[in-house]
């Protein structure tokens, strides 16, 4: 395509969809880093709170301040964030694995529409021999 040329409405709308099904992507993959790491912090925290003693004193944060609670309960709260969490990284992976063959189909078609319908003879138009 030369400069004086405008690009195809056909072109233009899965330039469009391509370039969306990337932002998606970039969405998804920075939810999922979000939610590592705070499966991350969940798990630091399981680990600090199971090397406690039964008898001490533990406090959960609510908001920006700390409120006294036992440990079974807490225990029991950041397995199970830390279950759902799980959860919604594996939900987030399909989606980023689906999105990414969206993506390579989405490139696909647009390589091949940019090559043409296949002309007789062999060769695609306007190519000299």
């Amino acid at each position: 395509m030369s400069a004086g040329e405008q690009i195809p409405p056909w072109l233009q709308e899965q330039v469009g969809r391509m370039q969306q099904l990337q932002q998606n992507l970039q969405s998804i993959m920075m939810q999922k880093q979000h939610i590592e790491t705070e499966q991350l912090e969940t798990e630091r925290a399981l680990e600090a709170l199971k090397k406690a003693g039964d008898s001490d004193t533990v406090y959960k944060a609510a908001g920006s301040i700390l409120v006294k609670s036992n440990k079974a309960s807490l225990v029991s709260e950041l397995e199970e964030k830390k279950e759902l969490a799980n959860t919604r990284i594996t939900v987030l992976t399909k989606q980023e694995a689906r999105l990414k063959e969206n993506l390579k189909e989405a490139e696909t078609k647009i390589r091949e529409m940019l090559r043409g319908p296949p002309s007789q003879g062999g060769q695609s138009a306007g190519t000299p021999k």
